[in-house]
């Protein structure tokens, strides 16, 4: 009888820990299938961020060589999430794009942009380089801005699935973003830390910055 007991016993707990196995790997993340997202850049993305993810001016982001999780983030930024009343990214190009890929297309098309090279990006404004160098490396203390490259990098590479890549960003682009975080609600409000930064800075400022990253690497 015991010896049955204890058989019934060992039978429960093997079936309990095949069940966790089975919940575990459901919970995992799905692998990238980079030939999928190279599919979906094409038909989805290429028409505005380029096929390579190298987009052909500032009204659209470079893409080639970011950090896979932030892309996955900003991606479903652009989607309104369960008990929201609008998306943290207010965008309604990107909303429709978003709007039809699933988490595992956004993982795939992520993972292939991540894998691109990006073309190098140039400032433009030699005047305004030494006060976008300083903020980018050293902040303005008196206005409580941290220097870009604490979290961003010495070479604007970023640090993967924290903060992304900056170097080479098109100018135009990076103003617009830190404008909108500016605005927050209604604009771009998906990082309480780069709202209360960008708020501090004068569009004199923006400009300067924005347009030192495009130079940098």
């Amino acid at each position: 009888m015991n010896r049955l007991f204890r058989s019934l016993m060992v039978l429960q707990v093997a079936a309990g820990l095949s069940g966790w196995v089975v919940e575990a790997r459901a919970a995992d993340p799905a692998k990238p299938d980079v030939n999928r997202g190279q599919a979906i850049a094409a038909q989805v993305c290429a028409s505005c961020h380029g096929a390579d993810g190298n987009s052909a001016g500032g009204a659209y982001p470079k893409l080639a060589g970011q950090h896979p999780e932030y892309l996955v983030k900003q991606l479903k930024d652009f989607k309104t999430q369960p008990g929201a009343k609008q998306p943290a990214r207010n965008n309604a190009i990107m909303a429709g794009m978003a709007a039809a890929l699933s988490d595992q297309d956004m993982i795939n098309v992520a993972a292939y942009f991540a894998t691109q090279v990006p073309k190098p990006g140039y400032a433009h404004n030699k005047d305004t380089v030494p006060l976008g160098q300083k903020i980018y490396r050293g902040g303005i203390a008196d206005k409580g801005v941290p220097a870009c490259a604490s979290c961003h990098g010495p070479t604007g590479q970023g640090i993967p699935s924290q903060y992304p890549r900056l170097s080479g960003q098109w100018a135009d682009y990076t103003v617009a973003q830190l404008t909108a975080f500016t605005q927050g609600p209604g604009a771009r409000n998906n990082n309480e830390a780069m709202h209360t930064i960008a708020y501090r800075l004068s569009d004199s400022e923006i400009k300067a910055v924005a347009d030192y990253i495009a130079g940098l690497h």
